[in-house]
């Protein structure tokens, strides 16, 4: 009679169902995190060099995937500020890192969390169309902005700045609106699993429309305008257009030519070498048949 074959060791399970070697590895990764997560107490004193306090502390940055330990100076104050005061701005500073509210895997880069985190783990639990867009997204919006920088850094002052700055573009409020949706959907996931400890975007703006604001035109004449009614420092008002209806200003005092002032003015001409898709095919606002500011 033939000897059995011989099987394969099987691993053995544990009380979760889990194999030897697979719980040995969550049972590593969990204490990689705790380490990590734990604080450590910053209590250094400032010093005062040439004409500048500065506070020096030691803190862990991840570089190519591996946490390294950086001493880093900041500058608290004029050297003629009092010590007292000079402590206090030290504890202010200190504070945060403490308390615990900048966690350690805050120092990953952006581009890094990206490409090893929201790509592969968050991304492909999208729909289908979502994925596409959001790639778009990041990959023509949100690297070139952020990919240089740390997690932390991503505070929600940096990025009223940056939507600030894009607001003056000529990216529709839509395409604004889909970066501040993509990004927030990083950055609440990088919550989920305690890079941040809360999402910076909230409460961030993107801006109402800028030449209404400042303006003070009503949507209808808005849509009117024609780049005969733009002028260096004025915008004139003769034309109304709503409900599909061509017609005269609301009143007589609209009816007029305003002051403007030139960044609005400068704003409106960046739309000229705009090509705009609507529904039956393409329309560059410097063609004819296309002069309308708003075509």
């Amino acid at each position: 009679m033939a000897a059995p074959a011989k099987l394969a060791p099987v691993q053995a399970l544990d009380g979760r169902g889990m194999v030897a070697a697979e719980t040995n590895s969550v049972r590593q990764l969990s204490e990689d995190t705790e380490k990590m997560a734990r604080r450590r107490f910053h209590n250094p004193k400032p010093k005062r060099v040439g004409n500048w306090w500065y506070l020096l502390i030691r803190q862990d940055e991840f570089i190519a995937g591996k946490r390294v330990r950086k001493k880093k100076r900041i500058k608290l104050a004029p050297a003629t500020m009092g010590a007292r005061e000079v402590n206090k701005i030290a504890a202010d500073v200190l504070r945060p890192l403490n308390q615990g509210l900048i966690p350690l895997a805050a120092a990953v880069g952006f581009e890094e969390y990206l490409e090893t985190t929201y790509q592969t783990t968050v991304l492909p639990l999208m729909a289908k169309s979502t994925q596409v867009r959001s790639l778009s997204v990041i990959q023509n919006h949100l690297k070139p902005a952020f990919g240089s920088r740390l997690m932390r850094d991503l505070t929600p002052l940096s990025l009223q700045q940056y939507f600030s700055g894009i607001a003056m573009s000529p990216l529709s409020y839509e395409s604004r609106d889909k970066i501040r949706d993509v990004l927030s959907s990083i950055l609440a996931s990088a919550v989920s699993y305690g890079i941040l400890v809360k999402n910076p975007i909230e409460g961030v703006k993107l801006g109402g429309v800028h030449v209404a604001a400042f303006t003070g035109l009503r949507p209808s004449e808005l849509i009117g305008l024609r780049w005969r009614n733009v002028h260096s420092d004025s915008i004139t008002i003769e034309e109304k257009y709503c409900r599909g209806e061509w017609g005269a200003p609301k009143s007589k005092a609209s009816n007029a030519t305003i002051p403007v002032n030139p960044s609005v003015i400068e704003r409106i001409y960046r739309l000229k070498g705009i090509t705009v898709e609507i529904r039956s095919g393409e329309c560059d606002s410097a063609l004819p048949g296309c002069e309308g500011v708003w075509a």
